[in-house]
């Protein structure tokens, strides 16, 4: 496996310990006969995991896939392997500003994730123009 793919692997772990901390955290108030149950996400800091729960959700299937096009298109790899690295690391700073309640830098990391994904993704249109 390429060091890309062990990024993909660890954007799906983010996101689900993103929430599974909450819930551990708070054991005892966690009902999993009903585990969307509101009363459990009142606290501000169950509703912000929530939120970055739910935004790892959606952002995750655009980030495997931009991954698995550039290398199935045979985009230099390196380059493939630093993009991932570097939105997996923008992904845990998002995660940590979102529980920190730091709604701008929350979006400006985002926003930096957004790019990321989108360099990856055109990547196999632009390889003649990267190095090798």
């Amino acid at each position: 496996m390429t060091l890309a793919e062990w990024c993909v692997f660890g954007a799906l772990l983010l996101y689900l310990v993103t929430i599974v901390s909450v819930k551990w955290i708070r054991f005892r108030g966690f009902d999993n006969s009903r585990p969307r149950d509101p009363a459990f996400y009142e606290e501000a800091i169950a509703q912000r995991a929530l939120g970055a729960h739910q935004n790892g959700i959606e952002t995750f299937p655009f980030f495997a896939f931009a991954v698995l096009l550039a290398e199935f298109r045979d985009s230099p790899q390196r380059m493939i392997d630093e993009l991932a690295v570097l939105f997996l690391i923008v992904r845990i700073a998002y995660v940590l500003t979102y529980l920190g309640n730091r709604p701008t830098l929350r979006s400006i990391l985002w926003s930096i994730g957004f790019a990321i994904n989108l360099g990856i993704f055109f990547m196999p249109a632009l390889k003649q123009f990267l190095p090798v």
